[in-house]
């Protein structure tokens, strides 16, 4: 690699290993700067920008991946949406590495449309962030109730200024949205605001101007879907939810997702009648079943109403302007419910691949509707490349900024960096919480055969005077031969919290030994992890025998 920096008219070469792809007509004129030799023309990425002079380096390639030497591009790179992958990617590969960066995004707003979105994305417009706010809103009346256990003269029922609320949480989330146009700005890269849309490989279209790039990421994430079923246009999303006048008397949720189970704990904690209908035997498909099981009994401890094995078969609107939704199971068994404020289809997101040229230009489409493309985020047309929830890889905020690192390290640095799926942590904000690492009991007993399983499930000591009825679950699961802790659930209060340490430990390489030779934090729920010293059951050539 030749290690390349620019800084006004002085060139100088720093190190040299081997040659990288995306910055070969950069780098090649550099080179020949350093020699003495002066180029035919001046790339435009080597200018001074409105911030000043600017200090770029980058690792050139020729490995036959770039471009000649002699073509010109408006942008090293250019990226089409400015979400939380979007915009990380951008402002490193521009503040780190001194590219010239590109980024376009359409109008904020708290409600995504076609014509609207933001810079900061689902996660912090109308997602993760906003979603955390309204937990921590439906949290206060259990708190008022468990007080009493503790002799205060508290009121559960106290009225809660929702309006307030909503107005702060507006404010709240315009304040990240000037925020995320700060850190472009800060960095040097150019916002455009807009739809933008490939034209070619090297291409795009922003309100019928075109910029041309060498680079050109997608990270336009997700879209709320509505599965088609009579009446299914009736039902509200996730951004919608978000933005209701008032808190809903009563609710029914279609799906059983982290969407699903998470608003319902929402709605459920501020006062209101919440029903959950889904086709699964228990929600949180693709989650430990033991942690599955344990979170729908105590769900339905909280007073939500849980169908299990329904799917939703009409949506239909009363004259009072409320709605019926009929649900009916694979045997033929319907129910039905009546006088819902809201219907919430929380039936999962589809990558947001619509209107953007892809077809046009030849980038390569799934089987599941996501942006295909190699371990490093590439997709098959050379130039072009994808990170985040259209890739449809692991739709979660902090992938899609792992994986922003990792592209801005493979175009810049020198590095072919792959992003690691590997032992990630993650938390589901219902009512209990939910944390996570590593692998579920069923999917360790596939790959490894034999394991040991170490539970736990106990009253938190809060809720002992409290006369609150919720209890923990703890699970650590161990590949025999190995002795490696491959998966850590709990469900509980502050699991995200407790998760984000295990996950640290279990993406190390954790074993059992050495989690057993920890110290533990007292009192604390965590400290269940670090005191589970006998084996609740066995799993021997993938089938459970005794302890």
């Amino acid at each position: 690699m030749m290690r390349l920096c620019l800084s006004g008219n002085r060139s100088m070469a720093v190190a040299s290993t081997s040659l990288r792809p995306g910055v070969w007509s950069r780098a090649h004129l550099v080179v020949k700067q350093a020699r003495g030799f002066q180029p035919l023309a001046k790339p435009s990425g080597l200018s001074r920008r409105a911030g000043g002079q600017r200090l770029r380096c980058y690792a050139a390639a020729s490995n036959g991946r770039s471009k000649s030497s002699s073509h010109d591009y408006d942008y090293d790179l250019f990226t089409i949406g400015a979400g939380s992958g979007g915009v990380r990617a951008s402002r490193i590969a521009a503040s780190n590495y001194g590219a010239k960066v590109a980024v376009c995004e359409m109008p904020y707003s708290a409600i995504a449309t076609d014509d609207a979105g933001g810079a900061g994305g689902t996660c912090v417009l109308r997602g993760c962030v906003p979603k955390k706010l309204f937990v921590y809103a439906s949290e206060f009346r259990e708190v008022f109730k468990d007080a009493r256990g503790f002799g205060f003269d508290a009121n559960p029922d106290v009225k809660q200024d929702w309006s307030s609320f909503l107005a702060k949480k507006r404010k709240e989330l315009e304040r990240l949205h000037n925020v995320y146009m700060s850190l472009l700005s800060n960095a040097n890269v150019d916002f455009i605001e807009g739809r933008g849309r490939l034209v070619d490989a090297h291409t795009v279209e922003v309100g019928g101007k075109k910029y041309t790039a060498q680079n050109i990421l997608v990270a336009t994430g997700a879209r709320a879907f509505v599965p088609k079923f009579e009446g299914s246009e009736h039902c509200i999303v996730s951004d919608h939810i978000l933005e209701v006048p008032k808190v809903p008397k009563r609710l029914v949720i279609v799906g059983s997702g982290y969407i699903a189970v998470e608003f319902a704990s929402i709605f459920n904690g501020l006062g209101t009648e919440v029903h959950l209908v889904f086709r699964q035997d228990q929600p949180l498909r693709g989650f430990d079943g033991e942690v599955r099981d344990f979170a729908a009994s105590e769900y339905a401890k909280t007073g939500m109403h849980l169908h299990a094995g329904f799917s939703p078969v009409s949506v239909t609107k009363a004259a009072d302007g409320t709605f019926n939704v009929k649900a009916k199971t694979k045997d033929g068994k319907e129910i039905n419910l009546e006088g819902a404020d809201y219907v919430l289809a929380a039936t999962g997101r589809r990558p947001n691949i619509r209107n953007l040229g892809l077809e046009e230009t030849g980038v390569k489409i799934s089987d599941k509707g996501a942006i295909a493309v190699d371990r490093l985020s590439r997709t098959n047309v050379p130039s072009v490349w994808a990170i985040g929830d259209v890739t449809d890889r692991m739709a979660l905020t902090p992938v899609a900024l792992m994986e922003g690192m990792a592209l801005v390290k493979t175009l810049f640095a020198g590095q072919d960096t792959a992003p690691d799926h590997a032992d990630i942590a993650t938390a589901v904000f219902s009512h209990p919480e939910i944390g996570t690492v590593g692998l579920t009991e069923e999917q360790a007993a596939e790959r490894y055969g034999d394991l040991d399983i170490f539970t736990s499930s106990f009253k938190p000591m809060r809720n002992t005077i409290s006369g609150n009825e919720g209890r923990a679950f703890m699970k650590v699961i161990v590949a025999t031969d190995s002795d490696r802790v491959v998966g850590i659930h709990m469900v509980g209060p502050t699991s995200g919290e407790i998760m984000q340490g295990f996950g640290v430990a279990v993406k190390m390489g954790l074993t059992k030994t050495q989690l057993d030779s920890v110290v533990g934090i007292h009192p604390t729920s965590a400290e269940e992890f670090v005191t589970l010293r006998t084996a609740t059951r066995k799993v021997r050539a993938k089938e459970a025998v005794p302890a």
